[in-house]
């Protein structure tokens, strides 16, 4: 069968029935790999582990028919999962369905919102430096949690690493060997070509150890929790839940997103395009409004979810799809086994998946920036380690725009231009004093906005007692320009007017020359002393140099131009 150039490259479901049948066979195996992961965040959330599978049965392939990203897996995640243990949080367990329910619809709507409004070029504000502080903090978060499961021993300290180390002999030791066996599996078996199976070797070897060596001391899913023998059934909304959870819904949405962004940003689809982010964001959405009824944790896209399904084999949509369909077909024939589960091997899978989070490189990369992008990172890893996940990300951005306004001013600087006989410019000191009778041509440097623009003000040449001078300030490749930059050319071009010198601009756009207008400052400065830009690079400012010139030999002469 001979495929055609553009069925391979297909966004859609259309595709070549060879990639078809390879990724049900990638769906079935993701199924099985995944399944020990969605019972882990279905633990880590705080809630039934099956309420991890229906996240993987409903919200994984439906958002595989929604979303901008062709191969993005989609389902809950690490960051997910502890923001909703953070929302349940003090909920009474006979209520979390109801709880749970509400909020995955709400993230559900609150995505397809962001995504309706375009909102997906918004995550360019979140930083690489404030995204690493916050993985690196819910990875330290999804390690301590998972410390009483993993030991046998409950800590409520506030430093819980420390504790349970210090009370090693409280530790049920069956229960610990299984975590410590778990934790074991899953990395030695990651280095070796069966990487892909890794987890799935955890939970299976050590899963069968404790039901061969009967160790009753070790909790299982079981003890917990019935695993249903069913498919998810519909939920129906309690809507006066919404203002209880509705600021955790916004947290759970904007986290997800910034972790799908990743994936958006990174993957491209099969058609070489990279996929629009706000498309991603309704494709989530609709994927949350679904689980939100079938009781499921809220899913996002997930990085490490999509590598790994790539990592087997998946080419389209069909993967994703495959992977719910399975899941579904897993739990309806193995649901006694799953019951059989140690918690400490979930436990285990959970520390690796924390320990995976906290990306050293990264943390280095941003260390080795500079100073600001580390104080952001630090900043950001301990708001996220000690107060609400909500504030994590927002005070991480909003501190970021600080440093940067604070950054970007001090940058600021000024360029004296010089014009050479052969027609060239060279560069020269800004003088402290204008110099009388001479042609002082000035380029900003840095950003004019806000703080910049004082910074600005603060480096121009003091008016003295200059007579007869020119001073010109280029403006070119300046989109436009601020009002408080306005006041600074306003208040310099009246001092300098006060003195008999002449202030002139060079090289502004349309918008520029319409902020003028609209300003006063144009009638201020003189419609002919102000030099729109031109397609020739210097033209704006050779036509200015040569009215200045004339300007000052007249005043030389005693007479007007």
């Amino acid at each position: 069968m001979t495929m055609d150039a553009d069925e391979l490259t297909t966004n859609g479901l259309r595709i070549p029935r060879a990639i078809f049948i390879s990724d049900l066979i990638v769906g079935l195996v993701n199924a099985i790999v995944s399944i020990p992961a969605g019972l882990a965040n279905g633990v880590l959330a705080g809630v039934n582990p099956v309420y991890g599978l229906y996240s993987m049965m409903v919200g994984t392939p439906i958002a595989a028919l929604f979303t901008s990203s062709v191969i993005m897996n989609v389902d809950s995640t690490s960051a997910t999962s502890l923001a909703t243990l953070d929302a349940l949080a003090g909920i009474p367990e006979e209520q979390e369905l109801a709880y749970l329910v509400i909020l995955a619809l709400l993230v559900g709507l609150l995505m397809i919102l962001f995504g309706v409004l375009k909102l997906g070029s918004l995550m360019r504000f979140i930083s690489n430096s404030v995204l690493t502080g916050f993985l690196s903090g819910l990875g330290i978060i999804t390690i301590t949690s998972q410390l009483g499961d993993l030991t046998g021993y409950s800590s409520d300290a506030l430093l819980e690493i420390i504790d349970t180390i210090i009370h090693w002999q409280q530790y049920d030791w069956p229960t610990f060997i299984i975590g410590l066996l778990t934790i074991a599996l899953v990395v030695l078996t990651s280095r070796t070509k069966w990487s892909r199976y890794s987890f799935a070797v955890g939970v299976v070897v050590t899963t069968a150890l404790v039901a061969a060596l009967g160790l009753e001391s070790v909790a299982v899913v079981g003890d917990t929790t019935d695993i249903p023998r069913s498919l998810p059934s519909l939920n129906l909304p309690d809507l006066s839940l919404i203002p209880v959870m509705l600021v955790p819904a916004l947290t759970i949405a904007i986290i997800a997103l910034v972790q799908a962004a990743g994936v958006s940003q990174s993957i491209p689809n099969p058609d070489g395009e990279f996929p629009d982010a706000s498309g991603d964001f309704r494709g989530q959405g609709i994927a949350n409004v679904a689980v939100g009824f079938t009781g499921g944790i809220s899913v996002g896209g997930s990085v490490s979810g999509t590598i790994q399904l790539q990592s087997i084999g998946g080419k389209s949509r069909w993967a994703n799809i495959f992977t719910g369909v399975f899941t579904m077909i897993c739990v309806l024939l193995i649901a006694p086994l799953i019951e059989y589960v140690p918690m400490a091997t979930l436990a285990g899978t959970l520390i690796v998946v924390g320990v995976q989070m906290i990306n050293v490189p990264r943390i280095q990369t941003v260390w080795h920036t500079g100073w600001i992008p580390t104080i952001i990172m630090t900043i950001t890893f301990i708001i996220t380690l000690y107060a609400p996940l909500q504030w994590a990300v927002g005070i991480g951005v909003a501190l970021h725009a600080i440093l940067f306004i604070y950054q970007s001013a001090e940058k600021v600087g000024i360029k004296r231009i010089v014009p050479q006989a052969d027609g060239n410019f060279s560069e020269a000191d800004v003088p402290e004093m204008l110099p009388s009778g001479e042609i002082v041509a000035l380029l900003p440097v840095g950003s004019l906005f806000f703080a910049g623009a004082t910074g600005f003000e603060e480096q121009l040449p003091d008016v003295g007692e200059a007579q007869r001078t020119v001073v010109i300030i280029g403006l070119r490749d300046r989109d436009e320009i601020g009002s408080t930059f306005v006041r600074v050319i306003e208040r310099y071009a009246k001092q300098i007017d006060a003195t008999g010198n002449k202030l002139m601009l060079a090289g502004m756009n349309e918008r520029i020359i319409e902020q003028l207008d609209k300003t006063d400052l144009m009638a201020l400065l003189g419609t002919e002393d102000v030099f729109p830009a031109e397609p020739q690079f210097f033209g704006p400012l050779n036509k200015a140099l040569a009215k200045a010139r004339l300007w000052i030999a007249a005043e030389d002469d005693g007479n007007e131009v």
